[in-house]
């Protein structure tokens, strides 16, 4: 089975901001932060990131915010580890799914006590 370059780097692009994040970003408020997955555009231009984190319901602005004030230096870090021609601009989306799939749990076990 072949895989799309697109997905190769975006793997690697995963386990290099998952490590930059780790080791090199200082911000507290990104500290419980965990990066779910990369989408990567077929020209390899642009990069959506994806995260969750374990925190309450307020904090996730202030996540929010602390990932826009340090994706310049994630960028920087990238092209310094990654080799490709082109750095591609990133984007943090919060993922859901992990929320969701809280939801449904809750839900089951509730169901689960009830009966």
């Amino acid at each position: 089975m072949q895989y799309k370059r697109s997905e190769r780097v975006a793997d690697l692009l995963q386990r290099t901001v998952a490590e930059i994040l780790l080791r090199r970003v200082r911000d507290p408020r990104l500290s419980k932060l965990t990066v779910t997955g990369v989408d990567v555009s077929a020209d390899l231009r642009y990069a959506k990131i994806y995260y969750c984190f374990v925190g309450s319901e307020e904090e996730r602005p202030q996540v929010s915010q602390a990932l826009e004030k340090a994706r310049p230096f994630i960028r920087r870090e990238i092209g310094r580890r990654v080799e490709l021609r082109y750095v591609p601009d990133i984007q943090f989306f919060f993922d859901t799914s992990f929320d969701y799939g809280e939801k449904i749990e809750r839900l089951l076990h509730r169901i689960h006590e009830e009966s």
